[in-house]
């Protein structure tokens, strides 16, 4: 079998892009292997000149198909580096696997079903303008299809009906992630001292958060677990095979699973059969927070987790469809202090309705219930969400969402060429692209930018200082291949030169 590459574009709106590999993309090359087809994987996460990267490696690979994995503000990287591989291999058949396919896939199917006029449709022309094919869904076993040179440009794995889309026994089946594809030295992240990488060990949040995008997909709305010995035996291989004490489980929100106290209580006797002593963090929904789950995670080794709290304001936790107040998210902080869990707190701002009172509120509870470590965003429409799916147009390119009597207003975008980021690097200077009835698109960046330094200040939380870029080195006189930390291989293809340096 010819070989496929896979890549994974930077992420140059992060303060440190080297924190976690992406794990999808990983899973997507472990059921390639699985099925004995041989995988390249470009990992360009925090390399500043990606693009003579991708085409130093196109030219010389032996794989016609590059199959790139991206999300939202990922986009403007992924449309270039699909531009230079056509431009070094005009025999190449691109693919685009990853959220912001699925998202926009999803968006177009809602626009069919409600007959409305939105924008899903002519964001996914542009797709098809850059891109060979277009995996919505779960990609383990659509990868296949898309491969085929027969399909048509979709390749919908986001339908329960789909022999593609994973089932929970399907999800625990697959192999683990290809970790072995990247450089995992090269990747630092700690939790309380411990090295630390990340897992997934659900899919999926049932809520309807308006800013939330995949309400309308199953691929990120229906919950698909994996049993607790599949969890357990990942957190096992990453102990002895990589050294790793520190897991970060990047699930939507943990405590929607039911038995989450059962896979905690499974997490903590590991430990004591291995004689170790694990620290983890994860995400949690705040209003089903228990002290029994509390007690639970502390035990199996959480000292942190993470909560979208969103705002100070009720009226806002309204208008976003939220499900939980504000005294339940004081609560929650109550609790997980109580049981020695330190809180990072996920704010945002500019959602319908906002105003300066409603960001003093979140600025007053931030500094009410004294959260560990927290971060203050500027809200961004995403395809799939909400806010995105049912805005109506109101001419010269911009958009409105209404909830009851509260608006949000909304910049129309390409995303194919702007990078608008929910979360990042405030330092590079946050663009606002949606406003209210009562903030400018500038107020909202001035709100934000206030409330998280003041916040910081009284709360005394440093900010994050992050990473720079790595460059890519070509011009050493050297021939062929990109150095381990970006280009891995499958140990069956022909051996990859890895004489360039990467210069940090």
């Amino acid at each position: 079998m010819t070989p496929v590459c896979l890549i994974t574009p930077p992420s140059v709106f992060l303060l440190d892009e080297r924190v976690f590999m992406n794990i999808g993309v990983l899973k997507v090359a472990a059921a390639l292997e699985a099925r004995g087809r041989p995988v390249e994987m470009l990992d360009l996460s925090g390399v500043a000149n990606f693009e003579e990267a991708v085409t130093d490696h196109a030219r010389t690979s032996e794989a016609r198909h590059f199959g790139i994995t991206a999300t939202t503000p990922q986009m403007p990287a992924a449309t270039k580096i699909a531009r230079a591989i056509r431009a070094a291999r005009p025999d190449a058949r691109i693919i685009l696997g990853g959220p912001h396919a699925t998202l926009v896939n999803a968006a177009r199917k809602y626009e069919a079903r409600e007959n409305v006029i939105g924008r899903a449709a002519k964001a996914l022309v542009r797709l098809h303008e850059e891109f060979d094919v277009v995996v919505a869904g779960d990609g383990e076993d659509a990868i296949e299809a898309a491969i085929d040179e027969d399909v048509l440009f979709i390749v919908d794995a986001d339908d329960p009906k789909s022999k593609m889309y994973l089932t929970s026994k399907r999800l625990t089946e697959l192999p683990l992630p290809a970790r072995h594809l990247v450089d995992v030295d090269s990747y630092h992240y700690s939790i309380e001292g411990h090295s630390a990488t990340s897992l997934i060990a659900q899919l999926g949040c049932p809520y309807g958060c308006g800013f939330c995008a995949g309400r309308d997909s199953p691929f990120l709305r229906r919950i698909r677990t994996r049993t607790t010995q599949s969890i357990v035996d990942e957190l096992v291989a990453l102990h002895t095979q990589y050294g790793f004490t520190g897991f970060m489980f990047y699930d939507d929100e943990l405590n929607v699973n039911k038995d989450v106290v059962g896979l905690m209580n499974a997490i903590a006797d590991v430990q004591r059969a291995l004689a170790t002593e694990w620290r983890l963090r994860g995400f949690i929904k705040s209003e089903l927070f228990t002290s029994e789950q509390a007690e639970a995670m502390h035990r199996a080794g959480f000292r942190w987790i993470l909560v979208g709290f969103e705002s100070g304001s009720d009226r806002i936790l309204t208008n976003i469809n939220k499900r939980a107040t504000k005294e339940e998210n004081t609560r929650c902080v109550e609790i997980a202090h109580h049981h020695g869990l330190k809180v990072k707190a996920l704010m945002s701002v500019g959602h319908p309705g906002e105003s300066l009172s409603t960001c003093a509120d979140t600025q007053d509870w931030l500094l009410d219930v004294r959260p560990d470590d927290f971060d203050v965003t500027i809200i961004t429409p995403y395809p799939g969400s909400p806010y995105y799916d049912r805005a109506r147009p109101i001419g010269d390119g911009h958009w409105v969402y209404e909830f009851n009597d509260d608006r949000l207003y909304q910049v129309e975008i390409d995303y194919t060429e702007t990078a608008d980021y929910y979360k990042g690097d405030p330092d590079g200077g946050y663009t606002s692209y949606v406003y209210t009835d009562k903030l400018t698109r500038e107020d909202l960046v001035r709100v934000r930018d206030g409330v998280e330094r003041h916040v910081r200040e009284e709360l005394k939380i440093p900010f994050n200082p992050g990473a720079p870029a790595v460059q890519y080195e070509h011009s050493m006189g050297q021939s062929g291949g990109l150095p381990s930390s970006i280009l891995r291989a499958s140990k069956n293809l022909p051996t990859v030169k890895r004489s360039l340096s990467v210069v940090r």
